[in-house]
């Protein structure tokens, strides 16, 4: 009778466990690590933001926004930021239709974009260094360097990251983990050009309003 009882209560804690499980999507546990990397991202530069604000006007007699900044040439290197978002979403839209040699061009292109980026910014650090108006000029432009090359950095490594991909997905296709890693990299892609807007506006606009 005893032995009864006990298989009984193993059944019914074994049913229990059996209807208290449930299924968790695969590749569930990648997006929110990613998006709790986002949420880390976004605190650096709120750092860097809120330093240049209370920075961003200690020109220590040196030369300010208005003699410095170059905003055409500023807003051509926006358009191919906003540019590459534009194109990666065609991307995404391609991968979700299976169309691997589209997604591969739509990517192609998205990269070329963000490499124009890079050769405008690097230009424009280069131009005012070469103007005596490096990092260390002054605490405006020490926070502005670090602000705009972290954003330069973050680009520098989601291209590679998206040239890695586009090897993946060369070699092995548009496989379920394929997608989600370029899922992954459309959130922090589009994460950046948020960013840059936020630069763009704060930094430069608001800096020849100054």
């Amino acid at each position: 009778m005893s032995a009864t009882l006990t298989d009984t209560a193993d059944a019914d804690r074994n049913t229990f466990y059996l209807v208290d499980e449930h299924e968790h999507p695969e590749g569930s546990s990648t997006m929110l690590g990613f998006w709790m990397y986002l949420m880390s991202d976004c605190l650096i530069f709120a750092m860097l933001f809120a330093t240049y604000g209370v920075l961003g006007t200690s020109y220590a007699g040196g030369p300010g926004p208005r003699e410095l900044f170059d905003l055409p040439l500023v807003a051509l290197n926006t358009s191919m930021l906003l540019l590459s978002s534009i194109t990666y979403g065609f991307a995404m839209l391609s991968m979700n239709d299976g169309k691997q040699g589209a997604t591969q061009v739509w990517l192609a292109v998205t990269g070329l974009f963000g490499a124009a980026f890079l050769g405008i910014e690097l230009y424009e650090f280069s131009h005012l260094i070469h103007e005596g108006a490096g990092p260390q000029r002054s605490a405006f432009l020490s926070s502005f360097f670090t602000l705009v090359g972290t954003h330069g950095l973050h680009v520098t490594f989601g291209i590679i990251w998206l040239v890695t991909l586009m090897v993946q997905v060369q070699m092995k296709g548009l496989i379920p983990a394929n997608r989600r890693r370029l899922m992954c990299l459309s959130l922090f892609w589009h994460f950046l050009d948020v960013i840059w807007i936020g630069v763009f506006t704060f930094v430069y606009l608001m800096g020849m309003l100054r």
